[in-house]
């Protein structure tokens, strides 16, 4: 729906990162795919970077702000909360100031965590929409009152019903679930080994996604050391040697997890058989050089990315059976699920899978079938735009 004039309503979308990985992908697709007779993009993000980039070659004004308030798991103490609320009140000015000159019909948080977003909302005097890809399972104390705050937008698009769930069937909160964006196709094997220095008879496990505890990383790592998984042998022909490949990068200032994770392969033997590739763009080879993928999150994982890309590449899948990731994939149809936080069940799944080619073959056919249908981004705009409809007739 246009403006009585005729002209677009603007959209302001403010997000807490700049990166490329799966929130800022959302944003990205979503802010270059709305209807342009409808629709038009304004971002801020809360730093600089490659989305900032990619935004600004598809034509989107957006505008840096460092220090947008943001509430990240470290400020959830009494004095992390009142430098939060400092900041929200000189966002309310100045952001809502900003959404004012522009035109904005509604502002668009991109997180849940994003509270500069409210901030410009109401400064502007103009609904709020929050995708909300978070599951609050470790701030018990402070849920209550975060959720009393988040239920102030207008709607709440949850990535998945246990996001949804949270907020125990208020009819604000909705799902709607991510669009499968980025590169879904596999790279040809042999060339994508090549061009990640993987061995090419070994039989490689990867795991995409940002290094952190809740990721599940060491749960791979953990998995190589278990006896249902040992380095292939002489006897063994072409059963190939099982590696792990994890790709992705730390967040700023948590670059301690890799360590951990460096000395966790030690200590069991297994730094031999794990590689780090670090953020990759080129995903595609990082599919194509995998015989599996897996999700191992140790915390309920919203929706992941990595999950829904991945399988719409046509990946055999294996993935904890929490969060989200049930809506992702069925049992034995197309996909594993395994129990979350246990090695030694991942470890029995990935030595069947490595036996059985056809078992992964038949799963990854049936994933990227299933999931690209599922989560397009088709789907995903189609069910924004209805929100944004219906706030605009208000």
């Amino acid at each position: 729906m246009s403006t009585a004039g005729g002209r677009p309503r603007t959209v302001l979308f403010v997000h807490s990162s700049a990166g490329r990985y799966g929130a800022d992908r959302q944003l990205l697709a979503m802010a270059c795919g709305l209807d342009a007779a409808r629709f038009r993009a304004v971002v801020v993000l809360a730093e600089d970077g490659p989305l900032a980039r990619d935004l600004e070659t598809a034509g989107i004004e957006v505008v840096v702000r460092p220090g947008l308030s943001v509430l990240r798991r470290a400020l959830f103490t009494p004095g992390g909360l009142a430098r939060v609320v400092r900041r929200y009140v000189v966002d309310r000015r100045e952001l809502g100031a900003f959404a004012l000159s522009r035109g904005v019909s509604l502002v668009h948080a991109n997180t849940s965590v994003t509270v500069g977003a409210y901030a410009a909302a109401a400064g502007a005097g103009v609904p709020l929409v929050v995708s909300v890809r978070e599951i609050y399972t470790d701030f018990a104390r402070w849920w209550p009152l975060y959720r009393r705050f988040l239920l102030r937008a207008a709607a709440l698009l949850c990535s998945s019903e246990p996001v949804r769930a949270q907020f125990g069937g208020n009819p604000r909160a909705r799902v709607v679930h991510e669009g499968v964006t980025g590169v879904a196709h596999r790279a040809d094997r042999g060339a994508a080994r090549l061009a990640l220095g993987l061995p090419e008879d070994a039989f490689v496990v990867a795991v995409l996604g940002r290094l952190s505890s809740w990721k599940g990383q060491e749960i791979l790592v953990r998995a190589l050391a278990e006896p249902a998984l040992p380095a292939a042998t002489a006897d063994e022909p072409g059963a190939g040697r099982p590696l792990a490949l994890i790709a992705g990068d730390a967040w700023p200032g948590e670059e301690r997890f890799e360590r951990g994770l460096r000395e966790l392969a030690r200590s069991l033997g297994v730094a031999d058989r794990v590689r780090f590739a670090g953020f990759r763009d080129d995903v595609e080879n990082v599919y194509g050089g995998a015989d599996v993928v897996v999700v191992p999150s140790t915390r309920p994982d919203p929706l992941p990315n990595s999950a829904l890309e991945s399988a719409a590449a046509g990946c055999c899948v294996v993935a904890a059976a929490h969060g989200g990731l049930p809506e992702i994939f069925r049992d034995g149809v197309t996909g594993r699920l395994v129990p979350p936080g246990d090695a030694a069940a991942l470890a029995r799944v990935l030595a069947e899978l490595r036996s059985d080619p056809s078992q992964r073959e038949r799963l990854g056919d049936a994933a990227a079938t299933d999931v690209a249908d599922r989560f397009s981004v088709t789907r995903l705009l189609d069910r924004v735009q209805t929100v944004y409809d219906e706030l605009a007739c208000r």
